[in-house]
């Protein structure tokens, strides 16, 4: 047994391996893991207290796969509900349908008794406001004064306005292996912070925020979504292990493949991406890595040998070298 999960997975990670001790399925672990992220409102792009879209609305995205029967579901653009894995989780348990968006998903939540409530906090509020004042000088908005609230200036000056395409990393996956070798796989994000309303990115679509297939392993993949959704990244890793690569191999070729094909908008001066994607893996044999565009990033583990971070290796070196 094995729990792996994106770096602010580690309390989903330790609920995960305790619900596989337990006795529950890879899919049921990860979900109450990724549960616990959702509710958390530190959390700012998954769940309660995510970054909401351009209008103040939080739009929370999820799904869920199953590694033994390649069943999954998820989905987006559901607003007022703060558990959206939970109920991509009942989609695929309950139907036939693989993806509900909006209002469908919303009404489906209802019936299934979800609770709905508020899930802009104060916090992501006031930096949605901050972000309104200073995107631009040709509307109604008035600069905030420096002195007005650090808290949030400080965080827009460390993450947001350093790179605008990397505020999506907050997006949770969790992947597991249980007693009976079967895996499965969670996927959470509130999306890109003040998006345009509607938009979705990879994590509820099968294949690109995540995949699994108990033949192979299994793949989950945050950062960039609209890379994601182009190259299928999570999908294509897996794939690449069906065919005999090993973990390294697999990232490298998926990762080389987007870093190729970046579009120039996307581009820094010497051409490479400015923006992360980073993979998530554990093979058919149980072995894991983490894998990144650039370096500095860690993979959550849990296993017998206890709960932990673990270094990403990465497409580019620090010096932003291949």
């Amino acid at each position: 047994m094995k729990v792996i999960a994106s770096h602010n997975g580690m309390k989903a990670v330790e609920l995960a391996w305790d619900r596989l001790l337990a006795g529950a399925d890879a899919v049921e672990a990860c979900v109450s893991g990724v549960t616990l992220v959702e509710d958390d409102p530190d959390e700012l792009t998954v769940g309660y207290g995510g970054l909401p879209n351009e209008d103040g609305v939080v739009e929370l995205d999820a799904a869920v796969m199953n590694g033994r029967t390649r069943q999954g579901a998820g989905v987006a653009g559901l607003q007022r509900v703060r558990h959206p894995a939970r109920v991509a989780q009942r989609l695929m348990e309950q139907t036939t349908r693989v993806l509900l968006v909006g209002e469908g998903a919303l009404a489906f939540a209802r019936a299934n008794g979800f609770p709905e409530e508020e899930l802009l906090t104060d916090r992501a509020r006031r930096m949605w406001l901050y972000w309104k004042r200073t995107r631009s000088q040709h509307d109604d908005w008035l600069p905030p004064p420096r002195d007005e609230d650090l808290e949030v200036q400080t965080w827009f000056d460390r993450h947001f306005y350093r790179n605008p395409e990397s505020t999506a990393t907050g997006t949770v996956h969790c992947a597991a292996r249980d007693r009976q070798d079967d895996f499965g796989c969670v996927t959470s994000t509130s999306g890109h912070a003040f998006k345009l309303p509607g938009r979705v990115g990879d994590s509820p679509i099968l294949g690109a925020g995540l995949y699994a297939d108990n033949e192979a392993g299994t793949c989950g993949s945050i950062g960039h979504g609209e890379a994601n959704l182009q190259h299928l990244s999570s999908f294509a890793v897996v794939e690449r292990l069906r065919c005999g690569d090993t973990l390294e191999q697999a990232a490298m070729t998926v990762l080389k493949r987007v870093v190729d094909h970046c579009p120039e908008h996307l581009r820094d001066a010497r051409g490479r991406p400015k923006f992360n994607l980073q993979l998530f893996i554990m093979s058919a044999s149980e072995e894991h890595l983490g894998a990144a565009i650039w370096p500095g990033k860690q993979i959550a583990v849990g296993d017998a040998g206890g709960h932990r971070l673990e270094p990403c290796i990465s497409y580019f070196d620090a010096e932003g070298e291949q």
